[in-house]
C-alpha cells in the first residue's frame, strides 16, 4: 500500500463523516457543536498515526488533504481556521517527540540518549537528548 493509496482512502472515509455532520446540521445541530463534531470526527481521523505515514506523502497528496480541507471550510463545517495538512503534520510530530521526552516510562525513550557534553557556544536545544544515528 502507498501513500497515495492511503490518502485515498482517508479522503473517503472523511467525506463519509462529512456526510454525518451535514445530516446532524440539517437537523439543527449549532455551529459550536458542528466545529466540536469535525473535530472530533475528521480533523482527528487525518491526525491519527500521522507522524507514521506523512513523510512518504508526496506533494500531490498534500495537495488533495489541503483541497478536502479547503471545501470543509468553504461549506463552514468548521469555523476554526484549519491549518495546511503540511502544518498539522509538522504539529503532530512535534507533539509525539515532546510527549516522548518528558515520559520517562514512554515506548520510545529507550532510542534517545543523554546528550553528550559539547564544548562550543551553540544555540540551547529544546531537550537534552541526543538522537540515534540511522542503521540499515
Amino acid at each position: 500500500m502507498t501513500a497515495a493509496d492511503h490518502v485515498s482512502k482517508l479522503l473517503a472515509t472523511c467525506a463519509r463523516r462529512i456526510l454525518c455532520v451535514r445530516v446532524l446540521r440539517q437537523h439543527g445541530l449549532s455551529s459550536t457543536s458542528m466545529n466540536d463534531v469535525f473535530r472530533a470526527t475528521v480533523l482527528a481521523k487525518l491526525q491519527y498515526c500521522a507522524s507514521a505515514w506523512s513523510d512518504f506523502c508526496l506533494v500531490v497528496d498534500r495537495q488533495r488533504l489541503d483541497t478536502f480541507l479547503g471545501q470543509c471550510k468553504r461549506r463552514r463545517y468548521s469555523y476554526d481556521d484549519i491549518p495546511e495538512v503540511a502544518e498539522m503534520f509538522k504539529n503532530t510530530d512535534a507533539a509525539l517527540f515532546s510527549r516522548s521526552i518528558r515520559n520517562d516510562k514512554h515506548v520510545l525513550q529507550h532510542y534517545l540518549s543523554e546528550r553528550y557534553k559539547i564544548q562550543y557556544n551553540l544555540r540551547p536545544r529544546l531537550h537534552s537528548k541526543q538522537l540515534i544515528s540511522k542503521s540499515t
